[in-house]
């Protein structure tokens, strides 16, 4: 009879637990966030990432209602502030933004401590835009044709900066040296930020650059413009090339933006992240932000976590391909 009655007691607690479990779940993903979010920007303050993710917490945390920090871990082209974003808890208190550079690091590096892969929840596309092509203000090249000549002539003497392996700086800067056939010496930085900080300062020859933080610049008469890595020019910068005015057809690269947390996050965080992107991106003083610089949102239907993983999974093909083509070969993050 004892034995009866303790089973039944038993089985009444654990049907109470799983109610509780059951309430519980969906309350904690109401009641989010209920404190501050820290959001990873794996880049140096100062670069095209860190002033994306600024404007993002900025905004999401007035949407969400929350405090959103955003902590600055750059090095080893995105990969370290990756790492760390990777490994955080999936309760949404950790965002990370990056950009293309996280599926080109599937193929650049040969020992990453993550799968950048599977790491990941995707939250929504946020922007997209193209690179600029820069050089010293006080390199005597009149134009794209002449810098190019002066590159070829100078080879490993000149400079180019880049943001680590699998930056969208290193991307521009590969391809350029492929496409017109001369190795230079490549600088690294923690990212594009302090690059270019060396070039306006003439400590490097030329840099590759997202058009959100080298628009400014050009703008401001601090560095010197070449061509926009688009198949048309930039109404923020209508005197610069495009790629194919310049002389080089292929030179394309197409930068992107997104927002993650790690993978296993609530579905409701989710979508309520993903809720408050939209939000964002209808907002007239962010779209004016972004044409300015040179970018512009995703489309609508690109913009749920479906589409952004989609789009996503198509890009880590891409990018191994291209390299692939170009004789990249993996490198060991450091």
């Amino acid at each position: 009879m004892l034995g009866s009655c303790w089973k039944s007691y038993v089985g009444l607690a654990a049907l109470a637990a799983l109610g509780v479990a059951a309430l519980s779940g969906p309350a904690v993903a109401q009641g989010y966030p209920n404190r501050p979010i820290t959001l990873i920007v794996p880049f140096a303050a100062g670069g095209p990432s860190d002033t994306l993710g600024r404007l993002i917490a900025d905004h999401l945390g007035r949407t969400l209602g929350q405090q959103i920090i955003v902590e600055n871990v750059g090095g080893a082209g995105g990969t370290l502030g990756s790492e760390r974003a990777a490994k955080s808890a999936a309760d949404g208190y950790t965002l990370f933004t990056h950009h293309s550079g996280l599926p080109a690091s599937a193929a650049l590096y040969a020992n990453l401590r993550y799968d950048p892969r599977a790491a990941f929840e995707p939250l929504g596309l946020v922007n997209t835009g193209p690179m600029v092509l820069l050089s010293k203000k006080a390199l005597e090249t009149a134009n794209a044709k002449e810098l190019f000549a002066w590159l070829k002539a100078q080879g490993d003497k000149a400079t180019i900066g880049f943001a680590g392996v699998g930056s969208n700086s290193y991307i521009c800067s590969t391809l350029l040296q492929q496409l017109i056939g001369v190795k230079l010496a490549m600088v690294p930085y923690r990212g594009t930020g302090p690059a270019m900080n060396d070039l306006v300062g003439g400590q490097i020859d030329v840099l590759c650059d997202q058009a959100t933080t080298a628009v400014p610049q050009i703008q401001a008469g601090t560095v010197k413009a070449y061509a926009v890595t688009s198949a048309e020019r930039l109404d923020s910068i209508k005197d610069v090339p495009s790629a194919r005015e310049a002389g080089l057809p292929d030179f394309s690269v197409t930068i992107w933006n997104g927002l993650y947390a790690p993978k296993g996050v609530p579905n409701e965080v989710v979508d309520k992240v993903n809720a408050a992107i939209g939000k964002m991106l209808t907002d007239n003083v962010i779209l004016d932000r972004f044409a300015a610089t040179g970018t512009r949102p995703f489309a609508p239907d690109m913009r749920p976590p479906p589409a952004h993983a989609k789009f996503l999974a198509g890009e880590f093909m891409r990018f191994e391909a291209m390299f692939k083509a170009v004789g990249v070969k993996p490198t060991e993050a450091k």
